[in-house]
């Protein structure tokens, strides 16, 4: 634990808190929204030149700008990583380094040839992981027979059966159902170049496989020589189920999902379906794109996914946490925007709960298929706590919607209830990221503490089993793991207040063992960091440089707990020692997760709300101030 050499005034913190609010509000957009960037990794843009490629439809100028912007990522070793910092990533590289050929960068270029010299040393093409290859199998780079299958006709497959698209979790079933349409039909739309210089003609080296998926192994065996001879009928009206349940799934901005994966693989599943590039599907989802495009002096780069509910309920609360009263504007436009953005309609959820009526919010502008838990709670929070007229119909109906998407065991996933069959992620197809969608910890907390602040009657018994299962998943060191953000900081970061805030006593045994941990591994500088790695190696739990949201997190639950400790007052000094002058906070480092060990991101607000809400908590318990600084809002 760090024992800080100098407290930071209470007039300090009151003046960060101050700058920091203000440019936050500075951020709102005129329809009283708020959205970050949500950074990624250049698989986005190097993705997106291929679909484009393979479409027909990749122009000179949108090539110059991805490519600039793709080398402008690359590290002196050649490589592109996942995250800032973070390891060199093989499949990542391969993808980049296959944008920048058809962008037109000689493989004899010096920084070209250092790609390619650690791409072999890495194992070479054969070692990328079957996305990958399935790109490259687009335009002839890879051959089709060396992928494993995923036959259309497990379209038919009722939700009961095993395997069947509900087994995976929301982004993964639009992505395999799509995907099930390109491995049917094999196509190969050659690229004008070869990338014999990323192979090493090995074998694909396979991990060791025991159990189901020494079985699934012989299963894709059979499945590649039924897929030389299908039954004719059911293929064809395998592939046309498979084509409409894609269509019925497009959002009205054209995405799928509102995410990248499932986007691209339909546009290419649809054109081979027969869809022309002027129909209005088609049209609409490739222009959909621009939506998602970000262009600047850096180049062109694209957003994976986009954040607007979940910025903008998390604004709201840093807001209140900042001491801005309810009447402001920022607090009422982003209200009734809100309350604009409720999904009122069904979606695959209701698969696993076909009674439960709808309501909640999504995550981006236009997902009205697909709500979710995490969201819906946050949204939840803001709007009981600005206390907006007009709003309780929708909190109710988001109240019953998001209790009832309770999985069995009491916790909380963040798409679909009981989404937790593992026998999908022993197929050979799944060697990337996170496929079902169980309960978390982060999710279950952010469900606990928007309960226990609204208390709705009838719902105590939701209540104490989501608390149950949070007391259960306790980690040995006293922390929680973090599913959506890194890792666990983040988790113990949303547990410990929200237990809290149910009626947990701040001495409790489960308290003091998650404030031990959070003093234990805060740095020396007086903040908190927890590197991405942490996600696959133990060694880098709790550790990483310091970084503005992750000590905001760490607070948010020393504060909660009641401490006025050395720690708290350590990590309050971070804060307002690395202030930007404008308010804001520098943040390279990604602090958010899409997939646990595959996929992170880059929330740009982060580094903004959370320090927000957590020097607001700090002034009002220093203080006794419910307004945090004392002086009102302008």
């Amino acid at each position: 634990m760090l024992i800080a050499d100098t407290l930071p005034s209470t007039s300090g913190a009151a003046l960060a808190l101050d700058r920091a609010r203000d440019h936050l509000i500075g951020l709102r957009s005129p329809q009283g929204w708020w959205k970050g960037e949500l950074q990624t990794n250049v698989t986005m843009d190097a993705e997106d030149l291929l679909l484009r490629e393979f479409l027909g439809i990749r122009t000179p100028e949108d090539t110059a700008e991805a490519a600039r912007w793709i080398r402008s990522q690359q590290r002196a070793d050649g490589t592109w990583a996942n995250f800032h910092g973070g390891p060199p990533d093989l499949s990542t590289t391969v993808e980049a380094y296959t944008a920048l050929r058809l962008a037109g960068d000689p493989p004899g270029a010096a920084h070209m040839r250092v790609t390619a010299d650690f791409v072999r040393q890495a194992g070479g093409i054969e070692a990328a992981r079957v996305f990958t290859r399935i790109w490259l199998a687009l335009f002839g780079q890879w051959p089709w027979d060396r992928l494993p299958v995923l036959p259309p006709e497990m379209i038919f497959l009722p939700p009961w059966f095993p395997l069947n698209v509900y087994d995976w979790a929301c982004w993964a079933r639009q992505t395999i159902v799509p995907l099930t349409i390109v491995s049917a039909c094999r196509p190969v739309r050659p690229l004008p170049f070869d990338l014999a210089e990323l192979r090493t003609g090995r074998p694909v080296r396979r991990a060791a496989r025991q159990g189901w998926e020494v079985a699934f192994g012989r299963l894709d065996a059979l499945l590649h020589r039924y897929g030389r001879h299908p039954v004719k009928g059911l293929r064809r009206a395998a592939l046309r189920r498979a084509t409409e349940w894609i269509v019925t799934r497009q959002e009205l901005d054209g995405s799928w999902g509102g995410i990248q994966p499932p986007w691209v693989y339909s546009l290419i599943a649809l054109d081979l379906s027969g869809y022309h590039l002027d129909h209005p599907v088609m049209a609409r989802g490739i222009r959909g794109l621009d939506r998602f495009t970000i262009r600047d002096d850096t180049g062109r780069r694209l957003e994976a996914c986009q954040s607007p509910v979940w910025d903008t309920a998390l604004a709201i609360n840093a807001l209140l946490d900042a001491g801005v009263s309810p009447e402001h504007p920022a607090v009422t436009e982003g209200a009734d925007w809100l309350i604009g953005q409720e999904v009122r309609g069904p979606g695959d959820w209701a698969v696993r709960r076909p009674s439960l009526p709808p309501g909640g919010w999504a995550f981006e502008f236009d997902n009205d298929i697909y709500p979710d838990v995490d969201d819906t709670a946050e949204v939840i929070l803001a709007l009981g706590r600005a206390g907006r007229p007009g709003t309780r119909p929708a909190i109710d109906r988001a109240v019953r919607w998001m209790t009832g998407m309770a999985s069995r065991d009491g916790g909380f996933a963040a798409f679909d209830a009981d989404n937790t069959r593992t026998l999908c992620t022993k197929l050979p197809f799944c060697d990337f990221g996170a496929v079902i969608d169980p309960p978390s910890a982060d999710v279950t907390a952010h469900v606990v503490e928007a309960l226990a602040h609204e208390r709705p009657p009838g719902h105590r018994h939701t209540l104490r089993r989501a608390v149950t299962w949070l007391l259960k998943a306790q980690e040995a060191d006293g922390s929680w793991f973090g599913r959506w953000g890194a890792n666990h900081v983040y988790g113990t970061g949303a547990v410990v207040p929200a237990l809290v805030a149910a009626g947990v006593h701040p001495r409790a045994g489960c308290v003091r063992r998650a404030v031990a941990w959070l003093e234990g591994c805060q740095r020396d500088d007086g903040g908190w960091g927890e590197d991405l790695r942490s996600y696959h190696d133990p060694a880098w739990i709790g550790r990483g440089e310091s970084t503005p949201s992750q000590t905001a997190w760490a607070l948010l639950a020393l504060l909660a707990a009641g401490e006025s400790s050395a720690a708290v007052e350590g990590g309050v000094r971070w804060l307002v020692e690395h202030q930007r002058p404008d308010g804001s906070w520098d943040e390279p480092y990604y602090t958010g997760t899409g997939f646990p060990g595959a996929f992170y991101i880059n929330y740009h607000l982060y580094r903004l709300v959370f320090p927000i809400s957590a020097l607001g908590r700090y002034l009002r318990a220093r203080t006794g101030d419910a307004a945090g600084t004392g002086r009102g809002t302008p």
